[in-house]
């Protein structure tokens, strides 16, 4: 009788766990949009500091612009760690997260080396995750945060990171200017 009340709790447990894994993991399967073709893909994406925009490019030809928030201090280059400025230059995106604390993100390759050698000639950590991502999943119900909010990462509307999600293959060129 013994082995059958243990046998019965720790299959009661297992299914627990289980369930309980699925439904964790579950909001990370939903949240992330599948790719499109590769024919259907952009090239490069530019972003407008200052106009606020960010314009996706298929082929040479725009194909969709988005509107953007930036870090909290936005105006000129980042130089180190918590400047809550949004670097400028050229990168890649380098790597893609459907588990973010933000709806969705993409990652891109900064800091560049040139920006890690002057980063460490000030003394200074030069920063690192910079992301284009969606709102604050604790917030994913309210509008979009009117004000430029980031540490420096680029956001945008949570429909908007879903759209660029599956058009967004990694090596894709990001161009940001002031």
């Amino acid at each position: 009788m013994l082995r059958f009340r243990l046998f019965v709790f720790f299959l009661a447990l297992s299914f627990s766990l289980a369930a309980g894994l699925v439904f964790w993991l579950w909001p990370q399967a939903v949240a992330a949009p599948t790719m499109v073709t590769e024919k259907q893909q952009i090239d490069s994406i530019v972003i407008e500091k200052a106009k606020r925009k960010m314009k996706l490019y298929r082929q040479g030809q725009l194909f969709k612009s988005y509107d953007i928030k930036l870090g909290f201090t936005p105006k000129g280059q980042k130089t180190r760690e918590g400047d809550g400025k949004t670097p400028e230059g050229d990168y890649l995106i380098n790597r893609r997260n459907a588990g973010s604390k933000f709806h969705l993100s993409l990652g891109l390759n900064y800091p560049l080396p040139a920006q890690r050698a002057n980063a460490k000639a000030k003394g200074v950590d030069p920063g690192g995750d910079i992301f284009i991502h969606g709102q604050p999943n604790w917030m994913s119900e309210l509008p979009a945060l009117a004000h430029d909010w980031t540490d420096g990462c680029i956001a945008l509307t949570n429909q908007g990171i879903e759209e660029i999600w599956r058009l967004t293959p990694i090596g894709t060129k990001v161009s940001i200017r002031p």
